[in-house]
């Protein structure tokens, strides 16, 4: 029920006009529908994200329907028979490395329990990811012989870029983050950043932005630390060393300037003045406009994506975002 009733509220929130009128008064004091969105900005978002989903997932469903009897049709054979045969009776059964590779993945989560106590449900789930990657591989081949046109479009955040940004300024992809340099999750998605600017090049425009935890005790004085990095052109050596650490102290901080070539008296004394505590102030108000509640966030030309995510999850949303913009 309470799925039922987010994404009801979703599908007004989105398909309502904004209106002029205020929401709410107390005495003399008005209170707009801005007001509301701005305060609400991070569970808005979230529900426009629900409910894309939502929507995508039946436009997915329909698409393979349609493409699966179209196929049939000229073949002169049913749907359900094609499937069988074009994507069921071509999955091949998991190989014994197949399920000891997949055992050793989570073989830390597994604890002591021997591979033969788990391997039924080892081979079910690389089925079903045989299956999945057979449909999809299919559906492709398909695609190309009955030309298919997705128009749905997810729910983009304006998000403005920073002043830290890495990439051509006309490149067709940019991202945002929003990170902390003392969140663990914000450290392990690092390597997917690195892979992400690796493997697109100038396609890429990346741009880091400050969100540093209240809970995260040195969080802000390294954002800060961060920008009198930035303040002497070094603030991606810096930035790297910082997300490698997990000593945040001053003196580290102070140490690992020595550590990138920076002036460290120059340094010393925009850390110790509080020069950039403002300007950190400033980046914790973008995100929370963006909607941002916790770190790492990205946004991929607008569209968020949350926490700590593999390579494979930025890799779907910049190759569907370089396909809309004509980009091979």
């Amino acid at each position: 029920m309470d799925r039922v009733v987010s994404l009801a509220l979703a599908i007004l929130l989105v398909a309502g006009t904004a209106v002029a009128e205020p929401l709410a008064k107390v005495g003399d004091r008005e209170i707009s529908r801005a007001d509301v969105e701005k305060l609400m900005a991070s569970k808005l978002a979230e529900l426009e994200a629900q409910r894309y989903q939502v929507l995508r997932e039946g436009v997915d469903s329909l698409v393979a329907d349609a493409l699966l009897e179209n196929e049939a049709k000229q073949r002169g054979t049913t749907a359900r028979e094609l499937f069988q045969t074009e994507i069921a009776s071509k999955v091949t059964a998991p190989t014994d490395a197949e399920v000891q590779a997949l055992y050793d993945q989570y073989k830390d989560n597994l604890g002591d329990t021997p591979i033969e106590q788990v391997r039924d449900r080892l081979v079910e789930y690389l089925n079903q990811q045989k299956g999945a990657a057979r449909q999809e591989e299919f559906l492709g081949e398909l695609k190309k012989k009955y030309p298919t046109t997705i128009t749905l479009r997810p729910p983009k955040r304006d998000v403005q870029v920073g002043s830290r940004v890495r990439g051509p300024a006309d490149a067709p992809v940019t991202i945002v983050e929003f990170s902390d340099y003392e969140c663990p999750f914000c450290k392990r998605a690092e390597a997917s950043v690195h892979q992400v600017l690796e493997t697109y090049g100038d396609k890429v425009r990346f741009s880091y932005r400050d969100y540093p935890l209240e809970f995260h005790a040195s969080a802000r004085t390294a954002a800060e630390a961060a920008h009198c990095a930035n303040a002497q052109g070094k603030f991606w050596e810096y930035h790297d060393k910082l997300m490698a650490s997990s000593d945040l102290q001053v003196s580290t901080l102070k140490g690992t300037a020595d550590a990138v070539g920076l002036n460290r008296e120059k340094f010393d004394k925009c850390l110790d003045s509080g020069e950039f505590k403002s300007a950190v102030e400033k980046e914790i108000a973008a995100g929370s406009a963006a909607g941002v509640n916790g770190t790492p966030a990205f946004f991929i030309n607008g569209r968020m994506l949350d926490g700590a995510q593999p390579f494979e999850a930025f890799r779907d949303v910049i190759e569907e975002e370089l396909s809309w913009a004509g980009q091979p």
